[in-house]
């Protein structure tokens, strides 16, 4: 393959995309180029190239991976003329990237930390000047970090920065108050945590798997008329869900509150 660099590369979402990248042989350590402002290895094997200077690293690279937070883009000198550019940044948008780098060739993606262990899921949107074969490099890099999804409406990327950009995000805000609920119970602290966490994993596995969608297995349980069933009543006659979707909302609208 071709040298790819990743300049922010040693944050938390870059460095988890360059640990799916190596741990999945997608990317070769001799091939990889990280920019950071240190400069410094940290745990990056030998074989990687590690600079201060983003210059340095789009001169040298074919393709571009841009994971720095969106205050940072005022401040980044990154021409990389007919070079394939990928985002993973937040309100960054992909007339930014073509201002930000001269180059046309631009794919603008979101992902998560999930990367890391292979879990993300990573929608993205391409430019007109993107060729076919610059989607493919990017399917294929974002399928080593878990799923994704080709989209035609980049202002929807704001809207997955909410639901998907944030691991465990969300997901983790209901299992902290389910936990506290067991707790309240009399529930021993530890074991509630530890269930809380195992029933979320077990949920997560079925919902990634089976084939009923989130929607259908709560129909199921309601038709069942059961013990989860009484509960479940309680939050269908709630405003949760409305208070979720303002929530979620209220997430999109600070990514483009962000914008550089």
């Amino acid at each position: 393959m071709s040298s790819i660099g990743i300049v922010g590369g040693s944050g938390m979402l870059g460095s988890a995309i360059a640990q799916a990248w190596l741990d999945s042989d997608a990317v070769a350590p001799g091939d990889l180029w990280i920019a950071n402002r240190s400069g410094t290895r940290g745990d990056l094997p030998a074989e990687v190239t590690v600079t201060d200077d983003p210059a340095a690293l789009a001169g040298a690279c074919d393709t571009i991976l841009i994971s720095i937070p969106p205050a940072g883009v005022p401040d980044l000198h990154l021409p990389a003329g007919d070079k394939l550019i990928f985002s993973v940044m937040a309100a960054v948008t992909i007339a930014d990237l073509q201002r930000l780098t001269g180059s046309p060739r631009i794919i603008r993606a979101m992902s998560s930390p999930a990367a890391a262990r292979r879990l993300a899921y990573s929608p993205w949107v391409a430019a007109p000047g993107a060729s076919e074969d610059d989607r493919m490099v990017v399917r294929r890099l974002l399928s080593a970090c878990g799923t994704e999804d080709a989209l035609e409406d980049e202002a929807q990327l704001d809207h997955f920065t909410a639901l998907t950009g944030p691991v465990p995000g969300f997901v983790a805000w209901f299992a902290a108050a389910m936990t506290e609920h067991a707790e309240a119970q009399g529930i021993p602290p530890e074991a509630a945590d530890r269930a809380i966490r195992q029933l979320f994993r077990a949920s997560g596995e079925m919902l990634a798997e089976d084939p009923p969608r989130a929607a259908d297995h709560v129909r199921q349980m309601l038709d069942y008329a059961g013990t989860t069933a009484a509960g479940l009543q309680v939050l269908e006659d709630s405003p949760l869900r409305g208070d979720i979707s303002k929530a979620l909302s209220a997430a999109a609208q600070k990514a483009r509150d962000m914008r550089p």
